[in-house]
């Protein structure tokens, strides 16, 4: 099993615990052998994520319904397209509507806007990050949605962006705080160098000088936090290609082509995780 999935089965069973809590009170109106057939239709243009989540809701609910996609995962969709039909009790159906499709909206809006910001990522000369143009890469981070963060940054993936580290276990990232506590940058870097000698070492610059200070202590990858765009592009320069460069900090999805021209090799942000809205998705029955 991919990573991504790794937490899907508690994903579903913790959000349908908190929708069912004792049962579906509502759902035992309808008689036990009552039959349904449903159409999932997407009603705005979207990139679809989350199959898999929308089909362990059912599986959980119910294994005797059936699923028959149209689409898949990273597959960009027009409004009104049928995403998929269900069959199966009625009760069961209705019981996991609302859980399986507040995943499937919420997976589809981070890789939906992924999408548009992979798209915005463009060289100098105009050309889409998409058809390989422009070296910089959009990352996510560690801004996701609490007990969603595998998910979400599956969602990523299949948006066309590219994961950060997956939590604080993975990767090392040396902040302001870490800094100061272990008395300066050059200090922290080498720290992290002698305790993990086989893992990438990522440290938080805000001025120049402190890109410096990380070239001299050999940081893996430099973060440029808040920089503008000279500060940016005076960074390079100083690199001169010693460390990978990522920018951070109040990215707008306006400013992508300016930052991906000045040669940086990321460009990291939260709003394709948290800034985020439903992709607005209907379920229509029909009851035989």
């Amino acid at each position: 099993m991919s990573l991504y999935f790794t937490d899907l089965d508690q994903n579903v069973r913790q959000a349908l615990a908190e929708d069912l809590g004792t049962g579906d009170i509502t759902a035992n109106l309808i008689p036990a052998g009552k039959q349904a057939q449903a159409r999932v239709i997407v009603r705005e243009e979207a990139i679809i994520c989350g199959l898999a989540w929308f089909n362990q809701v059912f599986k959980q609910v119910d294994p005797s319904v059936t699923i028959n996609w149209h689409c898949e995962d990273g597959m960009r969709v027009k409004p009104n397209d049928l995403l998929c039909e269900i069959k199966g009790s009625a009760r069961a159906i209705l019981t996991a509507e609302r859980t399986a499709l507040n995943f499937l909206q919420t997976l589809s809006a981070t890789a939906t806007i992924t999408a548009s910001y992979v798209a915005a990522l463009v060289d100098s000369d105009g050309d889409s990050n998409g058809v390989g143009h422009s070296k910089t890469q959009l990352l996510d981070t560690r801004k996701t949605l609490p007990g969603l963060r595998l998910a979400q940054k599956y969602a990523v993936k299949c948006g066309g962006g590219r994961n950060h580290r997956f939590g604080l276990y993975d990767a090392i990232l040396i902040k302001e705080n870490h800094i100061m506590a272990c008395g300066g940058l050059f200090q922290a870097v080498q720290t992290a160098k002698q305790q993990q000698p086989e893992v990438l070492v990522e440290v938080e610059t805000e001025n120049l000088d402190e890109v410096q200070q990380a070239l001299d202590a050999k940081a893996d990858i430099i973060m440029l936090d808040n920089f503008s765009i000279e500060m940016i592009e005076q960074a390079v320069k100083l690199n001169n290609n010693q460390a990978k460069l990522e920018v951070s900090g109040n990215i707008e999805i306006e400013q992508l082509a300016r930052l991906a021209a000045t040669g940086v090799d990321y460009i990291s942000t939260g709003a394709i995780t948290k800034h985020i809205r439903a992709i607005d998705l209907s379920m229509r029955f029909h009851f035989i």
